[in-house]
């Protein structure tokens, strides 16, 4: 059995996974880099020591499923986004591993970006999406981004058209987390707190068009916190705040003239709490606009996506060398 090997290496998890050419995945491991408590992240070269620490998680997921396949195929997130002067030293660590994998077994490397790893693995057992374009909101801790997606033959053309003009939503979930002493990444543990919340405190935020800010909010939270506000309530303000913000994004968006059907993908977007909430909202304002989620193991960062964009770049790769 051959398989498409996928590697990538985030600002937080390294990951790896593998799919038979049939698209189905064969594994698909991670781990997150440690961040000492009360730390709200680490420097990229911390990070890619990190990563270097991890390689035997690649080594041994490798070593495993050579028992039952062989590799056909590698590919890795070599940036953070689809542009040539896109560049993130921790995606070095994916892009030198996976060219020596690949040199190593003698196979074809197809270098990709994070986002578009985050966007094929939405599409991952995705029922329904229909529109041969659609948008894509990207929210995690280094990125919230509105995204115009046409998929081509191997990937997609990827058009931003909205972003933070400070901090993404992720980062304001895990400064507000770690300032009340919660461990970081701290959207699973805010999420926890925020459900116990009833909606006494309210967070006020900034949607202009299709750009967005969450640094005003992020003040009123870290005050809050200083008043000794219930953590409960602060929480279930943070995700209050960043559904109404995304639901107003949305609609913006789609009164411009974009797609109604919108792909959500990242680590903010496994909440059960925001997928909810922001379902709700919408069907009360626009009823037509469609969401779509990537399922919460492939929200997170993984590397399924880029293992399937390899298969894409596989498969194509043989379709013209027969014509």
């Amino acid at each position: 059995m051959k398989y498409i090997l996928g590697i990538d290496t985030s600002c937080y998890t390294t990951s790896v996974a593998g799919v038979d050419l049939n698209g189905e995945i064969l594994f698909n491991h991670q781990k997150l880099l440690e961040v000492p408590r009360g730390h709200r992240g680490l420097q990229q070269s911390v990070a890619l020591f990190h990563h270097l620490s991890n390689l035997s998680v690649i080594t041994k997921s490798i070593r495993e499923s050579l028992l039952c396949g062989y590799i056909a195929a590698v590919c890795a997130s070599v940036r953070p986004r689809p542009l040539k002067d896109s560049y993130m030293p921790v995606f070095q660590f994916s892009h030198h591993i996976g060219q020596a994998i690949s040199d190593l077994f003698r196979v074809p490397f197809y270098p990709v970006s994070h986002q578009e790893n985050h966007i094929m693995a939405g599409l991952y057992k995705t029922n329904g999406l229909n529109s041969r374009c659609f948008l894509a909101i990207h929210l995690s801790g280094g990125t919230s981004e509105l995204l115009y997606v046409k998929p081509i033959s191997s990937g997609f053309e990827v058009e931003l058209i909205g972003n933070s003009l400070d901090i993404p939503a992720g980062q304001f979930i895990d400064r507000i987390g770690v300032a009340m002493g919660l461990p970081f990444p701290a959207g699973p543990h805010l999420e926890k707190l925020a459900v116990f919340g009833t909606g006494a405190l309210t967070l006020s935020g900034s949607v202009k068009g299709t750009a967005i800010s969450f640094s005003g909010p992020e003040s009123q939270g870290q005050r809050l916190i200083q008043e000794n506000a219930p953590h409960t309530e602060i929480a279930y303000a943070v995700y209050d705040l960043i559904i109404r913000s995304i639901s107003k994004w949305i609609l913006n968006a789609v009164k411009m003239g974009y797609p109604n059907e919108v792909l959500l993908v990242g680590g903010v977007s496994s909440s059960s709490i925001f997928r909810r909430g922001l379902q709700e909202r919408l069907k009360k304002r626009n009823r037509n606009i469609q969401l779509y989620f990537a399922l919460p193991e492939l929200s997170k960062d993984n590397a399924v996506g880029t293992a399937l964009l390899g298969l894409q770049a596989f498969e194509q790769e043989n379709i013209e060398r027969k014509k």
